[in-house]
């Protein structure tokens, strides 16, 4: 398999306290991978050390046949934080052109990305007068103007309401269907199923890379949310609270 992101025994420690414990997988390419897990379980930290801004212990990060981090890949990996990253003195049109100069594209390909993230309306609007929601997306259009072959996404539904959030998976899987990667992570469940391939990550700890079906089939269940519990039970956390896991509905929020 043809993979765009593969990572091999990846140790991170933060102050001495390992924050990932040699998580090992590999996303196929012109795929919607879903990195499923709580806030707090390292699905941020690897999303970082996949595009290379992740001082790592151990370990190896190969992102489109590169080492995670160089030089050319800058042009070839769009990435979303889950702060949103636009200026909030400019206007959405106005953040989105700028990005898209800086990635050698023009104003029809800036106004293009501004529109599939449902802001044609906003496009005139300063940043700094949108909802959170809104900024979030504003952020999207930017990473999307780019066309990468390669987008980053950490938790880019935050805050959307259920029709935008649809609309929005929508466009990913568009996007993979023409051949683009797109790595997604949330910690709401209902998610889980809108991938083609999932990761999930418990306490720096990969438990389980496979597709939705293949997870449903492992644990022996129909439904994500109790097979994720499941295997999370079969690795030794017997007794953890759903809660404590991962969300099967409702607004996203809390840092990863």
């Amino acid at each position: 398999m043809d993979h765009a992101i593969a990572v091999r025994d990846l140790v991170v420690e933060r102050g001495r306290r390992p924050v990932l414990h040699g998580v090992s997988c590999a996303v196929p390419r012109g795929s919607v991978t879903g990195l499923l897990g709580p806030s707090g379980s390292g699905k941020t930290t690897l999303m970082r050390a996949v595009v290379g801004v992740q001082t790592v212990r151990s370990g190896s990060v190969t992102v489109l046949g590169r080492p995670a981090g160089s030089a050319p890949l800058r042009s070839r990996i769009g990435y979303l934080t889950q702060a949103p990253s636009v200026y909030a003195d400019l206007t959405v049109r106005e953040n989105a052109r700028y990005f898209a100069v800086l990635q050698g594209r023009g104003r029809a390909e800036a106004d293009r990305a501004v529109a599939d993230v449902g802001l044609a309306e906003a496009a005139g609007q300063l940043v700094g007068t949108l909802s959170g929601g809104q900024r979030s997306r504003a952020s999207l259009a930017c990473a999307l103007v780019g066309e990468p072959e390669l987008i980053v996404l950490d938790e880019p539904t935050v805050g959307q309401d259920p029709v935008l959030r649809a609309d929005l998976w929508a466009r990913f899987h568009a996007l993979a269907a023409a051949g683009t990667t797109l790595l997604v992570s949330s910690h709401v469940m209902d998610e889980a199923a809108r991938c083609d391939r999932l990761l999930l990550i418990r306490e720096g700890r990969l438990i389980a890379d496979d597709t939705p079906d293949a997870v449903r089939s492992a644990a022996g269940v129909d439904d994500l949310d109790e097979a994720f519990l499941r295997l999370i039970r079969a690795g030794g956390t017997a007794g953890v609270a759903a809660d404590s896991t991962v969300r099967s509905t409702g607004p996203d929020g809390g840092a990863s």
